[in-house]
Parts: C-alpha cells; sequence; structure tokens
C-alpha cells in the first residue's frame, strides 16, 4: 500500500519582519559585574516573564505610594523566621508599606523575637516527647494581653503590640508588633482556633480570643475599602490570609466601595492554589494587575525592597 503524506509546497509563510515578535534583544538581560551596583543589576535584569513582572510590582508600589494608595502586606509566620523583619520594618518606617496583617502564627514569633530574641522551637524534636506548643512564658504572657485587651476597643494586632510596647520588651526593634503600634501602622491579626500553640495552654481565653481577632477583620476590611490603585502583598500565607482577603474584598464591594483597579501579588517559595485564586486572580478579574513571583522569601523579600528604593530613587530624579 503506497503511504499517503501531507504535501507542504503551497504552505503559505511570513517574513519574520511582519511577525509579531514577544521577545527581543532590548528584552534581554546584562551581566553585572562585582564593581556595578545594585541599582545596575536591577537596569540589567530581563525585561521578561518574572524578571519584567518583578519590577512592574516594585515600580506599582512607588506609584501607590506617592499616590497616597495603600501597600497592604499580609505575611504568614516564615519570612519572621528567615529573619526579614528588619526589612519590612524599615518600609513600615519609610511609609510605603501602610498595613500589615499576620497569622496567629506570624504573631507569635514576633512576640518571642520582641521579649527574648529567638523563636521557632524543633518540632521534629519536641513533638516525640509531647512538648511541641508547650513553651510557658510566650502563652502565659500573650493570653494575658488577648484577655486583658478584649475588655478595651483595641483589635488582637493592637493589644499585643502595646503590651510589649508597655512592657518594654528588649528587644522592641525587631518586632513588626511593637513598630505598628509606634508608627501608628494598622495591624491585623487573623486566627483560626487550634491552629497556634498558645491555644493549648489552660490560660487560654477563647472569648478572647474571638472578640480581638474579629475586630481585626473589621479593621481589614476598612483597610480593603480603600485599596483602588493600591497594592496588596501576600507573602508566605497558603491558606488564612488569602481566604481573609477575598471576604474581605466581598464585604467592601457589597458596601458599594470601588475596589476594582489594584495590583495583587503573591510571593512564595511553593505557588498555591489559594493565595493565586483568592489574591492574584479572582479579585483582579474585573481591573488591575496580578503577579505570582516564586522564590524563596529570605532571597525574595530582600531584593523586592531594594527595588522599591531604586524605582523610588528614579522617581525622585524625575
Amino acid at each position: 500500500m503506497k503511504t499517503r503524506r501531507l504535501d507542504f509546497k503551497k504552505l503559505k509563510t511570513i517574513s519574520i519582519q511582519q511577525r509579531i515578535s514577544k521577545i527581543s534583544l532590548k528584552d534581554f538581560a546584562f551581566p553585572s559585574e562585582a564593581e556595578n551596583s545594585l541599582a545596575t543589576f536591577f537596569e540589567n535584569l530581563p525585561k521578561i516573564l518574572a524578571g519584567k513582572s518583578f519590577l512592574e510590582i516594585a515600580r506599582a508600589i512607588v506609584l501607590s505610594h506617592q499616590k497616597k494608595k495603600p501597600v497592604l502586606l499580609m505575611m504568614g509566620a516564615h519570612p519572621i523566621k528567615c529573619g526579614l523583619s528588619p526589612i519590612i520594618i524599615d518600609l513600615v518606617q519609610k511609609r510605603i508599606i501602610s498595613g500589615i496583617a499576620l497569622n496567629g502564627a506570624g504573631a507569635i514569633h514576633d512576640f518571642e523575637i520582641a521579649m527574648w530574641g529567638k523563636t521557632s522551637e524543633n518540632v521534629e524534636e519536641e513533638i516525640t516527647k509531647g512538648r511541641f506548643g508547650m513553651t510557658k512564658e510566650t502563652a502565659i504572657l500573650m493570653n494575658k494581653a488577648i484577655k486583658r485587651g478584649a475588655q478595651s476597643r483595641f483589635g488582637l494586632g493592637e493589644v499585643l503590640g502595646k503590651f510589649l510596647v508597655n512592657k518594654k520588651a528588649p528587644f522592641a526593634n525587631f518586632s513588626l508588633l511593637c513598630c505598628a503600634w509606634q508608627n501608628k501602622v494598622p495591624i491585623s491579626i487573623h486566627v483560626a482556633i487550634g491552629t497556634d500553640v498558645i491555644h493549648c495552654h489552660p490560660s487560654v481565653d477563647a472569648k478572647a480570643l474571638g472578640q480581638v481577632t474579629f475586630r481585626d477583620f473589621q479593621l481589614f476590611c476598612k483597610e480593603i475599602t480603600d485599596l483602588e490603585e493600591g497594592v496588596v502583598l501576600n507573602v508566605g500565607s497558603a491558606v488564612i490570609l488569602p481566604e481573609v482577603f477575598i471576604k474581605a474584598l466581598s464585604v467592601a464591594r457589597n458596601l458599594g466601595y470601588q475596589v476594582r483597579n489594584f495590583t495583587a501579588a503573591n510571593f512564595d517559595m511553593i505557588q498555591h492554589y489559594r493565595p493565586n485564586i483568592n489574591v492574584v486572580q479572582r479579585p483582579t478579574a474585573q481591573g488591575g494587575s496580578g503577579y505570582s513571583i516564586t522564590g524563596h522569601h529570605e532571597l525574595m523579600i530582600p531584593l523586592l525592597a531594594a527595588a522599591i528604593k531604586w524605582q523610588w530613587s528614579l522617581k525622585q530624579c524625575r
């Protein structure tokens, strides 16, 4: 039997001069030398894929800052354990970050850093002994502050920040809770009962905990109402904060606030479903921009902070 093959002789071709090309030499990276500045490093990044997205995020943050629009940082516990608090504190003090949202674990690690200058137990070792999460001082002090704070008008972030400052925490300069309280920057803490080690102690007051974390949800909802033309970053929270964000955004839109055009970015070592769907994709479907950057926090967040300052210097020079 004769084999039948398709004849290509009549195929229509197009010149590369007429074809639209997504990549050209102007987008390529350039090598940096040892004596080059960090500004040169950013200038030499490829303007392709994550290289392009990374610089667009930094530019969006600077533009939002200039327009006095919010730059909100939602963050899990891991960036604190990676030693990134000084980087974030610097951006808060420069009024670039206008609000912070943490999960419960983030607040615990920050609290321990403020009080004792160390945090993060060896879970693998302690869980075998039934001692994981059983640190006495952390639970007693935090639960005491929460119980007392429930009787005030404050939310959980304010309660813990005020407690640490009044207690003259020895390492307050490394604490996001202290920094937010001292600089009058909103910090909200979003707790799911049973997820945090201080819930395992007899000193926990579930009613008080629920009251203060709900106040923080209301605080966060208020921040979201102003997010139009602003920026929201999610760093290292795979479940809690993406879920809180999508609900807060729904509340804001339900109440008639225009929150459509903003920049949303997720920074994480692994891209998870909820951050990408609930922070990056769904909220920006009708406007705005969404980005997902994959990489280790201890590298990407210092680089982002440096890129923000570089973009700011360019704006100042114009």
